[in-house]
């Protein structure tokens, strides 16, 4: 973010709307004002009709998103709305809106980042973006969906290397295995999803949205088909959360260090 610019920057673009993650310097990463801003867009774009698709992405050419701001975990903040707790990471992840949204994945999308990507309906990728969720190596599991969503959109035995082992995957292996659908060149990222979204909203915008809310299951706003497994997820991560480890592993990452796990 730039002294003069806010957090979450959004355009019109036709029947677009771009949110553009701004924190640049923090690799896009989300603390409690990302997600209030990531929140009003979304909730501003279903209820515009002029708005038949969404694209979401980062600021600069390094990263889509690293995930939760762990600066501001330490100090106690949440990468969550205040208020809307229940939207999920970034406002967003547990926040299933009618209009198709696209993410434009302009670099790494790390812990955070990937759980954006698959609660996106599909997803444009640089050749030099890579998925993965690292949180294991912190202390923590990917609890916004990642090791949820995970092994639904990808075979069970690569989803779970990924989830066991916390390393990345590049671009390349992304699309063999259908995390996003396309791949270009990082220049061509954005077009390309623009491209996309107006192929979308060439479409009868009522039926475009009928179709997502069928294809997913959205009943009311909701996912009730992931009620259940949301709620043992986050019965887990509020018990991991409180370990030592979970401490460490932020205090680690602040200090620049390897972190000394104790299985406490």
């Amino acid at each position: 973010m730039t002294d003069d610019q806010p957090s979450v920057l959004t355009e019109r673009t036709g029947h677009t709307l771009v949110i553009t993650l701004n924190r640049p310097r923090a690799r896009n990463a989300v603390d409690a004002d990302v997600a209030t801003r990531v929140a009003d867009a979304l909730a501003a774009a279903d209820a515009d009709r002029e708005v038949r698709c969404v694209v979401l992405t980062g600021a600069g050419d390094t990263a889509f998103c690293a995930g939760a701001d762990l600066k501001a975990l330490g100090r106690g903040e949440t990468p969550l709305a205040p208020g809307r707790e229940q939207l999920g990471f970034a406002g967003f992840v547990r926040h299933p809106v009618s209009t198709p949204v696209i993410a434009a994945v302009n670099g790494q999308a790390l812990g955070g980042g990937t759980e954006l990507v698959l609660a996106s309906d599909l997803a444009i990728a640089a050749d030099t973006a890579s998925f993965g969720l690292p949180e294991i190596s912190r202390g923590i599991f990917a609890a916004a969906g990642g090791v949820l969503r995970l092994p639904e959109q990808l075979p069970r035995k690569v989803a779970m290397r990924l989830i066991l082992t916390g390393d990345p995957m590049p671009a390349a292996d992304a699309l063999r295995w259908g995390l996003v659908n396309e791949v270009v060149p990082a220049a061509d990222v954005l077009p390309t999803a623009l491209a996309l979204a107006e192929r979308i909203a060439a479409n009868a915008p009522l039926a475009v949205q009928a179709s997502k809310r069928l294809a997913l299951g959205i009943v009311d706003g909701d996912l009730p088909h992931e009620a259940a497994a949301w709620r043992r997820n986050d019965t887990e991560i509020a018990a991991i959360g409180q370990s030592a480890d979970a401490m460490e592993g932020i205090v680690a990452f602040i200090e620049r260090r390897t972190p000394t796990w104790t299985a406490g």
